[in-house]
């Protein structure tokens, strides 16, 4: 028994053995939390009883896990902000790359600082003059699905 429990939060839709056994559980039960889908399942009959009982039911969201960044996000974004790329962040802090990329993505932060593998501005700038995507490709001695990439605006 857990005397000092005033709240629980529950998962499933409530039933009549389920409230006898969270009374019997839980003797100061004051309050049963639950999501919409759940609130909408449980009958209505069960709720007005639990009431009369002075122990509301409320729809309350605790989806997902919480965060355990401790504030990482900032200085992430910081180094990022700074200049470091994604890989040298990782490496800085010793953490995974997909963890960075996934911090930086959380921090809306601006990869502008990423190196680039082929100058964009060069093949806009054949583009611009008239060349074909294949004749930049052999130009520039680059892939011709890199060429595509950078002219349709990725």
């Amino acid at each position: 028994m857990d005397g000092d429990v005033t709240t629980i939060h529950i998962t499933q839709a409530l039933s009549s053995s389920m409230i006898v056994d969270l009374i019997e559980k839980y003797p100061n039960l004051e309050e049963i939390t639950c999501s919409t889908s759940v609130f909408k399942r449980t009958s209505k009959k069960y709720i007005d009883a639990l009431k009369q009982l002075d122990i509301n039911v409320t729809i309350k969201y605790e989806w997902g896990a919480n965060s355990e960044s401790n504030g990482i996000e900032f200085y992430v974004k910081k180094l990022s902000d700074e200049g470091m790329t994604a890989k040298q962040i990782s490496q800085k802090l010793n953490m995974k790359l997909s963890r960075v990329y996934y911090l930086l993505r959380k921090s809306k932060a601006k990869f502008d600082n990423r190196v680039r593998k082929h100058d964009h501005s060069e093949i806009k700038r054949l583009n611009e003059e008239g060349l074909t995507a294949k004749e930049i490709s052999e130009e520039l001695d680059i892939p011709l699905r890199s060429v595509y990439y950078v002219l349709n605006g990725k």
